[in-house]
């Protein structure tokens, strides 16, 4: 049945690719064929209109790049190509039903337009301006996101990265480059002369204490009332640093003021604005959890009913590992006693970490309710913990993942290009 009604929906395309205008000047007949199918891919076909299309909005942005064009008959079968590759992924995300919400795509568009530093309706007028329809640009993003959502569901599970790739890549030169703090600094300099007297460059260093111990104390120094130089060193990694900030920049946290640092050209004073991958440190929660989950024979109201009695219970004494392994319903805590280990904001659902945050060490809170049922949540311990070596480890695997992604999606694309009945009519 699906095979059928797969080969009647090609039927009705090419028939509607196919239509024909009559027109009867002087009552002579004319008939003009408006479309025709250059290509068929499995299931479906592409039309001449859609390649020609596709052709011209390359064009204007080869036009707008400055760029030469490739000739007309090798860029019409690159582009041909690029088009049989896409009917392929979105004939793919059909079968597998890859949807883009409408509220997933309005978001989509309201970044492409804030990147442009427009609001939406301001988006909507430059397209309308320049001849564009907001229908057409708004379906080719949403076929874009549904391209990418193929794209990295097929890719993403054939990349394998070893803790032994992430470790190596850390020590090489490239890691350290990459992965290294980065710092924001603000800098003064206090010049002293070369030949300056040792009465000269005390009077310099004084002046350069008493301002790092003015900036310490909040108070702004400018470049005219203090006869200095003030600048921005702006984003640097460690490794881009001057030698002579190194050191001094290592101890520093966000808002600190160093005290002068002696060069041959006089003294410096840096003030860390702001810093990135310094010391990265996470509140995190250990807690356990009861799961409860309404079904045909445990209506929602005996669900909430069975969460409060469990609550009263372990308020009473019982034990909570034992009443989460005897009721809990999720699969992998339950035998953990609910214990769910150590989490950082963000890991679990909304309304859990919500109920999770307003409990203290030793409590257990109200059942609260979320998309996978009813929760008793006991809340075990906190502790702030540095997470900065996993922070490098995660940027370096996204590094790596970055590489991959690219090599294992053009080994998919060929693939997938060569498992495809695909019959080119120009």
């Amino acid at each position: 049945m699906a095979t059928y009604l797969m080969n009647n929906m090609r039927l009705l395309k090419v028939l509607t690719a196919t239509l024909l205008i009559v027109l009867a000047p002087l009552a002579q007949a004319e008939t003009k064929w408006l479309d025709k199918v250059v290509a068929i891919v499995d299931d479906d076909i592409i039309l001449a209109s859609e390649l020609d299309s596709r052709i011209e909005s390359i064009m204007t942005n080869i036009e707008r790049s400055g760029k030469e064009a490739p000739p007309p008959e090798q860029l019409r079968k690159e582009v041909l190509d690029l088009l049989v590759l896409e009917n392929i992924q979105l004939q793919i995300a059909n079968r597998y039903g890859v949807r883009i919400e409408d509220e997933e795509l309005n978001a989509a568009v309201a970044r492409i337009a804030g990147n442009n530093n427009m609001s939406l309706a301001q988006f909507q007028q430059a397209l309308t301006a320049s001849g564009a329809s907001y229908l057409a640009v708004r379906e080719q993003i949403a076929k874009e996101m549904v391209l990418q959502r193929v794209q990295m569901g097929n890719v993403n599970q054939r990349i394998q990265i070893s803790d032994q790739e992430i470790q190596s890549f850390l020590k090489s030169e490239e890691g350290r480059q990459r992965t290294a703090p980065e710092y924001h600094f603000s800098h003064v300099l206090i010049p002293v002369d070369s030949d300056a007297s040792p009465a000269q460059r005390q009077q310099a260093e004084a002046k350069a204490k008493a301002l790092s111990a003015k900036m310490r104390d909040g108070k702004s120094v400018d470049n005219a009332n203090d006869a200095i130089s003030i600048s921005d060193l702006g984003w640097r990694k460690s490794t881009e640093l001057p030698s002579l900030f190194t050191e001094v920049a290592a101890k520093m946290s966000d808002f600190d003021v160093s005290e002068p640092i002696q060069s041959a050209s006089g003294f410096h004073i840096i003030k860390l604005l702001e810093s990135r991958g310094v010391k990265q440190m996470v509140k995190q929660t250990r807690a356990s959890h009861i799961l409860l989950k309404p079904s045909a024979i445990r209506s929602e109201a005996q669900t909430i009913a069975l969460a409060k009695e469990l609550r009263q219970r372990a308020l009473k004494g019982e034990s909570f590992r034992d009443l989460a392994k005897e009721y809990s319903e999720d699969i992998g805590s339950a035998q953990e006693g609910g214990d769910l280990g150590w989490t950082t904001p963000g890991q679990l659902v909304p309304q859990f970490q919500k109920a999770m945050d307003e409990t203290s060490p030793g409590e257990i809170h109200e059942p609260v309710a979320s998309d996978y049922g009813w929760h008793v949540i006991k809340v075990i311990e906190r502790r702030n913990q540095d997470v900065t070596k996993d922070m490098r480890k995660q940027i370096a695997r996204n590094i790596i993942h970055e590489r991959k992604y690219a090599d294992e999606l053009d080994i998919w694309l060929r693939k997938i290009r060569s498992e495809a009945f695909v019959d080119i009519k120009i």
